[in-house]
């Protein structure tokens, strides 16, 4: 005889209140015969259940941890029905999302359901009596999120925010970039007698009124609406610092074939033309700009703040000891190696052999570097390519070509792919 499955109901419980929560979630909870989640959804659930009745009570843990709940349902078998309750929806940033693969893996022993809840991203764009749909969304919520960029590019952005100091960091980092004309709204306590909302601009708020779960909506009234990384050389804050002109970064970002959640290290930042640039070629993308020269550090700052690119991550430092703590990358640009291109290929090389690594390289030194370290194994499957643009000036009534740099863009390693040939060949072989 099959022996019986527990039952394990994944409750999204909305924002907490009795008001906010489906007619589904409220029939589950009071079905179980135990119920674990963390304190506020088991206060809130307790309270619908048995009201003010003194009722003998179902068990109940007090616990988020997926791996604990697991350790704990596991040593319960005799609980038929398990209410894990989460706040918000389960399908939207919410823990319920590795509970089920966790009990996907023992599917001989449970019974998984998963009923959905309101969000606060939701009740927030009703309040406000506005849409959610053509906003962006990120969540805060006990983790450090790049958020600048995304708000940048929308009119309208919604954050979920939690954890200590996560409202006023969300308002220092708007102050910081200089978005002073965004609207902020911020909601606490939705759905509960002292639900709050609170809007203005970002000198107006102090942080304090985004303290616990909340939510906020920022709206944009001038998105950057531009499609592509693409900016002209005139628009970076530049100094005396050398920057990669734009038909060379061009080339080199292509064939460095970003993806979108790329971790990648400019080394010999400079300005941060590349940084920049790469950073706005997706919101998930984290860039390591690393930059030994003080002077090219501030500037490289700048044009963070400009372009309003939080993805970048400055690193005062010389490479290869200035990667020895960072991540490890999955592309790599070097536009400067103060001589070092061999050590700096051999510690990327040693966090991820994968990695996919593009050079610009002026001298023919540099060249020199490159060849030996293609000779040793260092570049796998390099492809150079050599670019010298020229641009128009005036002289007069008349444009002449002036001719810039020839540099050489040397690409390698990354990702193999089969191509078509290899596949087609392979039932041969």
């Amino acid at each position: 005889m099959c022996k019986k499955r527990q039952k394990i109901s994944l409750i999204g419980i909305g924002m907490g209140s009795r008001e906010s929560m489906t007619v589904e979630a409220v029939e589950a909870i009071g079905a179980c015969d135990c119920m674990i989640g963390a304190k506020r959804m088991i206060d809130s659930a307790r309270e619908l259940r048995y009201g003010t009745d003194p009722a003998v009570r179902v068990p109940e843990l007090c616990e988020y941890n997926s791996v604990r709940i697991l350790a704990y349902i596991e040593e319960h078998p005799d609980y038929a029905h398990v209410a894990v309750l989460l706040s918000g929806d389960t399908g939207f940033y919410s823990g319920a999302k590795k509970l089920s693969e966790m009990f996907a893996g023992h599917p001989d022993q449970y019974e998984v359901e998963m009923i959905p809840g309101i969000s606060s991203v939701i009740c927030l764009a009703a309040r406000l009596k506005t849409t959610w749909e053509d906003g962006a969304v990120l969540s805060l919520h006990g983790q450090e999120g790049n958020f600048i960029q995304t708000v940048n590019r929308n009119g309208k952005t919604f954050l979920l925010l939690g954890g200590k100091g996560a409202g006023e960091k969300m308002i220092t980092r708007l102050k910081e970039y200089g978005m002073d004309d965004v609207t902020v709204h911020i909601g606490s306590r939705l759905s509960y007698p002292d639900e709050q909302i609170v809007s203005g601009h970002p000198g107006d708020f102090s942080g304090d009124e985004a303290d616990g779960l909340c939510a906020a909506m920022i709206l944009n009234p001038h998105p950057d609406k531009r499609t592509g990384p693409h900016i002209r050389d005139e628009e970076f804050i530049r100094g005396n610092v050398p920057m990669t002109k734009a038909e060379v970064r061009s080339v080199s970002l292509a064939q460095m074939e970003l993806t979108e959640n790329a971790v990648v290290y400019d080394i010999g930042a400079g300005t941060g033309s590349v940084s920049v640039e790469a950073a706005r070629s997706g919101d998930k993308i984290r860039v390591y700009a690393i930059e030994k020269k003080p002077e090219a550090a501030e500037l490289l700052k700048q044009n963070q703040k400009k372009f309003r690119t939080d993805g970048i991550h400055i690193i005062k430092g010389v490479a290869p000891d200035a990667l020895r703590e960072l991540e490890p990358p999955t592309h790599v640009f070097i536009g400067g190696s103060s001589g070092n291109l061999r050590e700096i290929l051999c510690t990327v090389l040693d966090k991820n052999p994968s990695a996919r690594i593009v050079i610009n390289a002026i001298s023919l030194e540099t060249v020199g570097e490159v060849m030996d370290a293609i000779e040793e194994g260092l570049l796998r499957d390099a492809q150079i390519t050599q670019i010298m643009a020229s641009r128009a000036r005036v002289l007069g009534r008349y444009h002449m070509m002036t001719g810039q740099n020839p540099v050489y863009i040397i690409s390698a390693g990354g990702e193999r792919q089969e191509n078509e040939d290899e596949t087609e060949g392979s039932a041969d072989r």
